[in-house]
């Protein structure tokens, strides 16, 4: 019997993936209690099923180096080691050993020269020699009967084994592949066949399998089905027995690399409601077709009922399968304990990390492009923000400092922040910085809130010397590119010697916004909800000139600048007097921009398209959408806007 593996590639390195992480969370929380033996226990099963599982693949060298580390987790387990700092260091970077075994087995590759090293020193930290397993036997041949055992192994899966996604006969596969497997099926539960269901297993075997292996590594056979399952491995003498039908080993599969398709995990409850929502939807749309195909006068308001109906239930479908991309944060998140350790012991600096909010979640797309910016937020916290232990000791504070990540709902956006407790930004050296890169002219005359602002700009940093860390000028430039991109903004927030805290302001989704439309001539534009504050009709003593500057509006004490949006997009037959039109105030990175348009004309939800796709960037522009009467229109990015007003940019715009 031929079974095909690959089709399972993908899940078996995705969960292995989830296992790795799983370690490297639990070893961290264990450097800080080291007597928890259910965290013990719970990184000993995440290594246990990756070694069961790249077993199952023939992944020889990710099962072999993950039965060395095995070994060691056993020992601490079984409290014949001390849980120390340097033995987490060594276990820690035994998981990225593994996470680049499993990337060499994904792509075919073999496994790094720094393997064999580090088995050693695997073993000599559990204090002897690790029994590294025997190369598996040959998946065709005969075995070697002289040194064999005899078991008898009882085999049961659970009625619903098919829809958690997996297959008993690959079981029966793996234990062939032992050794000499002889299998007899158990029908006693099989119903009669007019109840019987094709998505449930009623199946279970006894298999006498003679092999050179231990009871523990059959057992490792059924590390994946071993919670939904009736698994009994018992000894038993070597003797002839009835023939039977015996279980063909597979060859196994070469290791190409996995398909590139990216995959998502939905919840089954949400899969559940979708299929309810869409049977609501059909019968919506039938009734309104019956009531057209019968149409007559009387019956307008049955139609105009019926298609509200419809609209609700479209409406909900929407949001309904929006959610299906939705991710918790908290994958973000957890990348960053292991960072701020690794970091902070580089740089000699002690840092606790605080994680609230992990449960947010984020359009899939939003989560995934929030690694880099958030990374660079959590290096530069740690290299600039927080104080060496000798320092905090003599500000009076403690000598570990604080890092939080913290991640919360706000007015229909999410609101990411990283916050630490260290110096805080220094505002007139900032601005020394700035004059000296030729940022700003040295006469410029800036809010505290401006020159904070500073240190988004391209090639600006306050670092003396360039590190590993820092001081190159790219970290918050990256920050601020990343989440503009995802239509978001940034703002600071900081206080002397009290710490500082970065706010990112994000779109629940990437596909769909809430947007106001804009009439500007005969054009229409929208306008991302998010970024407008209030919009106004300014009189004629708000409005005033500025030489060189262009326009500028008076609004409760603020100065701000005026982009009239018929000049930047050429478009003729427009307002240009800001009294007789109105004027949108827009907010983007903490500042503040009117904008000039005729007339509002309502909010709406539009789908959001690229322009870059079939077009360029173009600067002010964020996207395009068409609306409901069938014609296109432009989403206003208030970002770009913001930099022709502020005269960041001197590109032209197309």
């Amino acid at each position: 019997m031929q079974i095909d593996l690959s089709r399972f590639r993908d899940t078996f390195f995705q969960e292995s993936a989830e296992h790795l992480a799983e370690m490297e969370a639990g070893l961290l929380r264990l450097e800080r209690e080291p007597n928890d033996t259910e965290l013990l226990n719970a990184i000993f099963r995440a290594a246990h099923s990756i070694k069961g599982a790249s077993g199952t693949f023939g992944f020889e060298d990710v099962a072999r180096f993950t039965h060395g580390l095995e070994s060691l987790l056993d020992r601490l387990r079984a409290g014949q080691i001390a849980v120390t700092h340097a033995l987490v260091d060594t276990l820690l970077r035994s998981g990225d050993l593994l996470r680049e075994l499993l990337a060499r087995a994904a792509a075919g590759t073999p496994a790094p020269e720094q393997m064999a090293a580090l088995l050693s020193e695997l073993e000599r930290a559990s204090g002897g020699a690790a029994s590294a397993p025997a190369p598996a036997p040959a998946r065709t041949g005969a075995p070697e009967y002289a040194t064999a055992k005899a078991y008898r192994i009882h085999f049961r899966p659970s009625i619903d084994l098919f829809q958690q996604g997996m297959d008993p006969l690959l079981i029966l596969r793996d234990l062939a592949a032992l050794g000499h497997a002889v299998a007899t099926a158990d029908a006693s539960q099989l119903p009669p066949l007019t109840s019987l269901d094709p998505e449930q297993c009623y199946l279970g075997w006894t298999v006498r399998l003679e092999t050179t292996k231990t009871a523990e590594e059959i057992r490792d056979v059924f590390a994946f089905v071993e919670d939904s399952a009736e698994i009994g491995v018992e000894p038993e003498a070597l003797e002839a027995q009835p023939a039977a039908v015996p279980v063909a080993a597979a060859e196994p599969k070469s290791a190409a690399a996995p398909a590139g398709t990216a995959s998502l995990r939905v919840a089954t409850s949400k899969v559940d409601k979708l299929i309810d929502l869409v049977g609501e939807l059909v019968i919506a749309q039938s009734m309104a077709k019956a009531i057209v195909d019968a149409f007559e006068p009387s019956r307008l308001h049955q139609l105009r009922e019926a298609m509200a109906e419809t609209e609700r239930y479209t409406r909900e479908l929407q949001e309904r399968v929006m959610s299906v991309r939705m991710l918790p944060i908290g994958q973000v998140f957890s990348r960053f304990p292991r960072l701020v350790r690794d970091v902070a012991a580089q740089l000699g600096k002690r840092v606790r990390v605080e994680m609230a909010g992990e449960e947010t979640e984020l359009d899939k797309g939003v989560v995934e492009r929030m690694s880099d910016p958030l990374t660079h937020l959590v290096r530069n916290a740690i290299d600039h923000g927080i104080e060496t232990p000798e320092e905090r000791r003599r500000l009076g504070k403690p000598e570990e400092g604080l890092l939080r990540l913290e991640a919360y709902h706000q007015s229909g956006n999410v609101m990411v922040a990283v916050s630490d407790d260290g110096r805080g930004l220094n505002a007139g050296r900032i601005r020394q910085k700035a004059v000296e890169r030729g940022l700003i002219a040295e006469n410029a005359v800036l809010s505290n809130e401006q020159a904070y602002n500073l240190i988004f700009e391209p090639g600006f940093s306050t670092a003396e010397k360039v590190s590993d860390v820092s001081g190159r000028g790219v970290g918050m430039d990256v920050v601020k590119r990343n989440v503009q991109a995802l239509n978001g903004s940034v703002a600071v927030d900081t206080q002397a010697g009290g710490g500082t805290t970065v706010s990112i302001r994000l779109p629940l989704t990437l596909a769909i916004l809430d947007g106001l439309l804009l009439k500007v001539g005969a054009e229409t534009y929208v306008m991302p909800l998010v970024s407008i504050v209030e919009s106004i009709r300014p009189r004629a003593d708000q409005v005033r000139g500025v030489a060189g500057k262009g326009d500028v509006v008076a609004v409760r004490g603020d100065v701000l600048p005026l982009v009239r949006l018929h000049e930047l997009f050429a478009i003729p037959a427009a307002v240009t007097d800001p009294c007789c039109g109105l004027t949108v105030i827009m907010e983007s990175g903490g500042q503040r921009t009117a904008l000039l348009v005729d007339e509002l004309l309502g909010q709406q939800q539009v789908v959001v398209k690229s322009l870059e796709a079939h077009y360029r960037k173009v600067r002010g522009v964020l996207g395009a959408t068409i609306l409901g009467d069938g014609r296109p229109a432009l989403i206003l990015d208030a970002a770009g806007l913001a930099e022709a007003a502020h005269g960041i940019s001197n590109e032209e715009t197309a």
